[in-house]
């Protein structure tokens, strides 16, 4: 934490300057600060050969037959082109044909990622070119497989058939703080990335949002977390690379190995790493939804609004910009804001308690009500009327 200025927010694809008032005397609180890997390339081979859990890369690839690599979509600012050829030439080289590597955007319930946009997430034309890039539909029935349920909370295990037949499969991803989950990616990127619609709605609806360590930077005990890892121990053997980004975006760290242990170590350096404490709240907030990709979408706004909540007074005010430069997001997100604003907070959220399965979407008008329980917020923005 710091005192003085000048003060910019990510916005879109640039800066926001604020104007503060006259005598203010803001606190500016950011992660800490880390080395930046700058020779990235050394860092993800070196990740390969060293994994956690399991095998080097080079000796997983050797008698497989197939292969599917997940990767985010774009609103996770993953850097999928410093690792995606060489992760694809090396299982050519382990004499998987390349006619059977597919890479799989796990889109969740998020629109799909095609044309320039599908460039820019992959960046690598050679990528494009060599193997099947491919999205996830998640309200596709046929495209998925199957697995039965949860043993714990019973959640119905539905898996898109690709990546669940793939002999070898990898998730790829970034790890950060997640507001529902506690950190994202890892078994993540499984569930809800390429899970069908019943399984993101079954451990999406109230009974998972509403408990209380359901929450970020947690995985003790939280619902979300439970789920997704049994989910993929269900699928079955999986491996994972992992990254961990600075406010530039750049990489700070990568492991790679078994899903859920590889998952792990990136878990503990960014919480070892980058988590502060901040001593006292504080009457207004000013925040942004981190820019582009993060804030092209109200829905995903609402990530931003939930963030600080732990540091605003009751009855304070949180102000976050957010560019939303493709307006709400989907039409189901703007159907459940509609009610929100129809019904008020307690109503609407009676109806989301009632539910074993929610509504596509609505979990995000729900996470909503939470900073709105707490104070006051303020939008800026330059996407929505």
């Amino acid at each position: 934490m710091k005192h003085g200025g000048p003060f910019e927010l990510a916005f879109g694809r640039g800066l926001l300057k604020l104007a503060l008032p006259q005598g203010a005397e803001p606190t500016v609180i950011r992660k800490a600060l880390l080395p930046k890997l700058f020779d990235a390339s050394s860092a993800i081979a070196s990740a390969f050969a060293n994994p956690i859990g399991s095998e080097p890369l080079a000796r997983l690839v050797v008698g497989r037959r197939s292969a599917c690599i997940l990767i985010c979509d774009i609103t996770r600012p993953v850097p999928n082109r410093l690792f995606l050829r060489v992760m694809i030439e090396t299982m050519i080289k382990g004499d998987i044909p390349a006619d059977r590597i597919d890479v799989l955007v796990a889109t969740g319930l998020h629109r799909p990622n095609e044309g320039v946009e599908l460039e820019e997430l992959v960046g690598d034309p050679w990528v494009l070119k060599t193997v099947r890039v491919t999205n996830h539909f998640a309200r596709n029935e046929h495209d998925h497989v199957d697995l039965g349920h949860t043993q714990t909370r019973g959640t119905p295990i539905r898996i898109n058939r690709l990546f669940a037949d793939a002999d070898l499969r990898i998730a790829t991803g970034l790890v950060e703080p997640h507001f529902m989950a506690g950190w994202s990616g890892g078994r993540k990127v499984v569930a809800p990335g390429v899970a069908g619609h019943e399984t993101i709605r079954t451990f999406h609806s109230a009974r998972f949002m509403e408990d209380p360590l359901s929450v970020q930077c947690n995985l003790v005990g939280n619902p979300l977390h439970e789920e997704q890892l049994q989910i993929v121990r269900k699928v079955g053997e999986i491996y994972a690379l992992n990254t961990v980004l600075d406010e530039d975006r750049d990489l700070v760290c990568v492991t790679f190995g078994e899903i859920i242990a590889s998952h792990l170590a990136a878990v503990d350096f960014i919480a070892d790493t980058t988590m502060i404490d901040v001593p006292r709240r504080f009457k207004t907030v000013v925040t942004s939804s981190a820019g582009y990709p993060l804030d092209k979408t109200y829905y995903q706004t609402i990530k931003g609004m939930v963030t600080p909540i732990d540091i605003l007074d009751p009855g304070g005010t949180l102000i976050i910009a957010s560019e939303c430069s493709e307006g709400f997001g989907s039409h189901e997100f703007r159907q459940a804001q509609a009610r929100l604003v129809e019904m008020g907070p307690e109503p609407f959220l009676a109806t989301l308690t009632a539910k074993t399965l929610a509504d596509i979407d609505e979990w995000q008008t729900e996470m909503q009500l939470k900073p709105m329980r707490v104070g006051k917020i303020q939008l800026y923005t330059t996407g929505l009327d």
